[in-house]
Parts: structure tokens; sequence; C-alpha cells
């Protein structure tokens, strides 16, 4: 059960930095470096502050979850806005399942 649950973490991580670089290269296409530099940045400060495992601020499960969503949720648009739409569903599938599977992991 340890081994699993390592793999989701370092899935969970994959993930999340894959969501950084979509949000990038999305902001990239859109209007240049500025974007491909802000919008990640931004993505991973909101991430830092609410929905890492050493969070700044502690705050309940839905709002952590609001946190993912958004920052998943933005990934698999910029994907879209790619028009990269197959990498865009198994983005959102593959991340909508790690969640559920570390959500339900971490529940008492």
């Amino acid at each position: 059960m340890k081994l699993l649950r390592a793999a989701n973490e370092l899935l969970a991580f994959v993930i999340e930095v894959l969501a950084l670089l979509a949000l990038g290269w999305w902001g990239a296409h859109a209007a240049g470096w500025w974007l491909a530099l802000l919008l990640p940045l931004a993505a991973a400060v909101l991430w830092g502050l609410f929905a890492a495992p050493k969070a700044t601020f502690r705050v309940a499960l839905p709002a952590v979850l609001a946190v993912k969503a958004v920052v998943f949720g933005g990934a698999v648009a910029a994907l879209a806005g790619l028009h990269q739409p197959t990498l865009a569903w198994v983005f959102g599938v593959v991340a909508a399942a790690n969640t559920a599977a570390a959500t339900s992991a971490r529940r008492p």
C-alpha cells in the first residue's frame, strides 16, 4: 500500500509540473514570454499558498480541491486553446483520477 501511495504522490508531482508547462505553453502562444512566465508563476504561488503538502495556509479540503480545480482546469483549458483536445482530455482525466485517489487516501 505504501508503494501505491508513493507512486500516486509521484504522479501528482508530475501532473503539477505538466500543468505549469501547459499554462506556460499557452501563455507563450497567446501573448509572448511575459504571459508564459506569469501564468505558471501565478499558479505555483496559488498552489504553494493553499494546496501544497506544506502549504503556507492550512485550509479546509474543499478549498484545497478548489485550488487544484483552478490550476488543473486552467491547464486543460490551455491545452484545448492550443488545439490539443486529446492532450486536454487525457490530462484532465489523469489529474482528476489522481486527485480523487490522493484525497481518498488521506481521509480518516
